[in-house]
């Protein structure tokens, strides 16, 4: 299984040949400025939360594309004013089947509404899985009891969690969300984006393995094997 980085909290993720796509924020984002968005594919593409820096493409490559876009209820209506129809919306908890897998929308603590104003529902994370893998990207949030619920679930191969602290969780209650979720492989994101969530890699990656776990942090751009 092949992640796919696009910087801040974007990502790609090649699950059994379907693509899937997080949390499009590309073409604002200074850093990602060399990843040509207009040659991003997507089968699904999925949004934790409506703020901006989790949204920005995604009107843009949901035409691009034609990919069924999963997210919370309001999110998907609001794209359906937006001309969006290919939507399936979820709530907290809910879990549905689709064609490459299972899809569980779950809680996370943070915000989630447009520079504008716009409410876009409550913020949450995923988990996704098949007969083979099952991974859990949190979207934006803090370091939250509810994820001691994530390991009844099944094991997972890898998690996504930010790490850039101010906004969210910061190296330190990611290590905890990792003992939470029982999970000691961590893709890094929402982080070095702005001032406010700059970090330290170095020092990030040698507190999780003083932990006994592995972060990653890859280059905007790269593709990683990240599960067999």
């Amino acid at each position: 299984m092949n992640l796919t980085y696009y910087g801040h909290s974007s990502f790609s993720i090649d699950f059994a040949g379907i693509k899937l796509l997080f949390d499009p924020f590309i073409t604002p984002n200074e850093l990602a400025k060399d990843i040509d968005v207009s040659a991003i594919e997507a089968d699904y593409i999925l949004l934790s939360h409506g703020h901006a820096d989790h949204v920005a493409d995604a009107i843009q490559l949901a035409k691009q594309t034609g990919a069924k876009v999963i997210s919370n209820y309001e999110i998907i209506m609001w794209l359906g004013r937006e001309g969006i129809e290919n939507g399936h919306p979820m709530n907290h908890g809910g879990a549905f089947d689709f064609d490459f897998g299972k899809v569980r929308y779950v809680n996370a603590v943070h915000s989630s509404a447009l520079d504008d104003g716009t409410y876009l529902g409550n913020p949450g994370g995923f988990i996704v899985s098949n007969g083979q893998h099952r991974f859990y990207y949190s979207g934006d949030t803090a370091l939250t009891m509810d994820m001691q619920l994530l390991p009844r679930y099944g094991k997972l191969d890898f998690a996504i969690l930010p790490i850039g602290d101010n906004f969210t969780m910061g190296v330190d209650d990611a290590i905890t969300a990792s003992d939470f979720i029982q999970c000691n492989k961590v893709f890094g994101v929402h982080y070095d984006t702005f001032g406010y969530i700059k970090i330290n890699h170095e020092e990030a990656i040698e507190k999780f393995s003083k932990a006994g776990k592995e972060l990653i942090l890859a280059e905007i751009g790269s593709t990683i094997k990240i599960a067999d």
